[in-house]
């Protein structure tokens, strides 16, 4: 047998090694705790979403789940943090729409969001409602755009770091009006709104299951939704499409991650508990009163709006470093 034959059939050997561990170890994880990385402090809609699902996967693996917040510069410590991870299940990662923004905010990264991860799953969308302080004399999205406009830079916008949903949505709104105000980060939901009650902010794109309370309690006052359809929790209150951007839709998702190089056996194995506990009725019911309407798919529908949205913000945003 010739030296290029023996290398060829080394490599296959290899190879087919490679497969049957990989997939020995399928059948055998999880055999010990699993982490779930959010990258805000805990109380916002990622932290929320993850601790509907952590219960399921912990019934489901007979092992525990458990949540691991790592707050910072918009999700950018957490998914660092994964990046560096084993890929052998054990870490994984409750990312959303920051993960898609980052790259186009950051002309330097500690990692690379192509090469360096894989999709899980998809698991919820979820809309924002621009809220104010009740001392702002505003009433609608369009006052507060004339408001905007008449004092440009008066305003403090409080935000969930530089990559959330809020700024992404907060960004959208000030390009598609012309207005201007002032961008202050926060480590997540609750700090936000307790900037909000201190009156170091008056605004924010905030999920509606993190506002929704103060908005009834009357301490916030809701403007418009970040859907293109009305939230059935809050029924009354317009789209900022059907008021002042005819169009205009940012949501949030929620997704789960992995380091890149996790087997396809782990993934799909993950992949298929997850959507086994967006269809209990028990877990649909905690995600809409969060706000969340339940996705699912296989990790290749996430992966394809990873894609869109990596694409989307390159064109949106510009790097802030």
């Amino acid at each position: 047998m010739t030296l290029a034959k023996c290398c060829a059939v080394a490599a296959c050997a290899m190879a087919m090694g490679a497969g049957f561990i990989a997939e020995a170890l399928a059948q055998t994880y999880p055999d010990k705790p699993i982490r779930i990385l959010v990258g805000y402090a805990a109380g916002g809609s990622s932290d929320g979403v993850a601790r509907v699902i952590a219960p399921r996967l912990a019934e489901r693996f007979g092992q525990q789940v458990v949540i691991d917040n790592r707050p910072g510069a918009g999700t950018v410590v957490a998914t660092a943090v994964l990046a560096q991870a084993r890929p052998d299940g054990y870490m994984i990662m409750m990312t959303n729409s920051a993960f898609g923004a980052n790259p186009a905010l950051h002309s330097k990264l500690p990692y690379d969001a192509v090469k360096d991860f894989i999709a899980v799953g998809l698991l919820a969308t979820v809309p924002n409602v621009l809220i104010v302080i009740p001392a702002l004399p505003v009433k609608s999205a369009g006052d507060l755009v004339a408001l905007a406009r008449s004092k440009p830079g008066s305003i403090n916008h409080a935000h969930s770091g530089s990559g959330s949903s809020g700024y992404l949505a907060s960004e959208v709104f000030k390009y598609d009006t012309g207005i201007d105000f002032v961008q202050v980060p926060y480590q997540g939901g609750p700090q936000t709104l307790g900037a909000m009650l201190a009156n170091e902010a008056q605004m924010a794109f905030l999920s509606v299951s993190t506002s929704l309370p103060l908005i009834q309690s009357g301490k916030v006052r809701a403007l418009a939704v970040t859907s293109a359809r009305r939230n059935p929790a809050l029924p009354d209150i317009a789209t900022i499409a059907e008021t002042v951007v005819p169009g205009f839709e940012v949501n949030d998702w929620h997704g789960v991650i992995a380091p890149a190089g996790t087997s396809r056996e782990i993934v799909y194995r993950l992949n298929t508990e997850l959507n086994r506990a967006l269809v209990v009725p028990e877990v649909r019911t905690r995600l809409a009163n969060l706000g969340a309407d339940a996705a699912g798919g296989p990790p290749e529908k996430m992966a394809d709006l990873v894609r869109a949205e990596l694409v989307r913000w390159k064109k949106v945003l510009k790097p802030l470093d």
